[in-house]
């Protein structure tokens, strides 16, 4: 038997948000698809739609991009297109109180940590910092808090040392969109009770910087580590070097019993590691790296360029 459509109004921004508003756009009706406005990219600085709004328009679907929900006439305009509901993945602005309460079945968002885990604007990064052997997808219920709302179901799957942001974020955009698809009949239908988040349990991640990507040699490699991961393709991990900005692409924890100054370059012999660099806690082997103005290479070609490397302190 085949379910009544629902109209849905879509609210997201980036590329990992996609994969919903395809099943969506597939299964129901999409009255209107709200994104971020168009922001200055590249070298040019030229305007860009987002990944949302270009599969909108392909989609021939109608685009909104409020630059707040404050402006007149913007609320006003979402309750006249008589949602059913909204469901929000990734959208980058916080819904006001009264826009929450105009679709019958409320606000659902689509939120890319285990809730109450990693609340906010990076749960992806906030996951791979924080070591997680496990992150998923909570479907919640929006309440005028971040991401406190009761959630309706969760799914999770493991994490890799191999993840980044970029492939641990396009394994879970693959996850949501046959979640959301679930969650929404058996919510409209009464099957599913919200279950509430424990606040005690919740932790958070907030707006990445380009400047948290700057290493501090006081932390142990493992967090170095996991930063570089967490923080590709954007900000990177980076320290400096004779006045310039060396990024740090790819790296491995080594570990090594070695005491010395912090942030000093060492000469390393394990799995093919040829040079490390001394943490507050083990060695971090530096395994890529991409000298300002350079193009990245393995270490061992870094190191042939640039001999007097070994031995430097970086700073802190």
């Amino acid at each position: 038997m085949s379910r009544k459509k629902m109209r849905i109004v879509f609210m997201g921004t980036p590329s990992i948000a996609l994969p919903v508003l395809y099943r969506l756009a597939g299964e129901n009706t999409i009255v209107a698809v709200y994104t971020r406005q168009d922001a200055p990219a590249g070298r040019g600085r030229e305007l860009s739609m987002s990944p949302v709004k270009r599969a909108a328009e392909e989609l021939e679907l109608e685009v909104f991009q409020p630059k707040s929900f404050r402006q007149e006439g913007v609320i006003d305009g979402f309750r006249e297109l008589q949602p059913d509901a909204a469901v929000v993945a990734a959208y980058g602005k916080i819904l006001p109180a009264e826009l929450l309460k105009i679709p019958p079945l409320g606000c659902i968002n689509v939120h890319f940590s285990l809730l109450p885990a990693y609340r906010g604007a990076s749960p992806v990064a906030g996951a791979i910092i924080g070591g997680d052997k496990f992150t998923g997808i909570s479907v919640m219920l929006m309440d005028p808090g971040m991401d406190t709302g009761p959630v309706l179901a969760q799914s999770s799957i493991p994490v890799f040392d191999h993840d980044n942001t970029l492939t641990l974020g396009e394994r879970l955009s693959r996850l949501a969109p046959g979640m959301i698809s679930e969650v929404l009949p058996a919510w409209a239908s009464g099957e599913i009770q919200p279950r509430p988040q424990d606040n005690s349990r919740a932790t958070y991640s907030g707006i990445i910087e380009k400047e948290a990507g700057r290493i501090d040699w006081s932390e142990p490699a493992v967090r170095i580590w996991r930063k570089s991961r967490a923080y590709y393709p954007w900000p990177g991990i980076f320290t400096t070097w004779q006045g310039r900005t060396v990024k740090i692409l790819e790296a491995v924890p080594v570990a090594l019993e070695i005491t010395g100054e912090l942030g000093r370059v060492i000469e390393v012999e394990n799995g093919g590691v040829k040079a490390g660099i001394v943490t507050g806690e083990g060695v971090l082997g530096l395994k890529t790296l991409q000298l300002e103005g350079k193009k990245a290479v393995s270490t061992s070609e870094f190191l042939r360029g640039y001999r007097n490397f070994t031995g430097t302190v970086l700073p802190t």
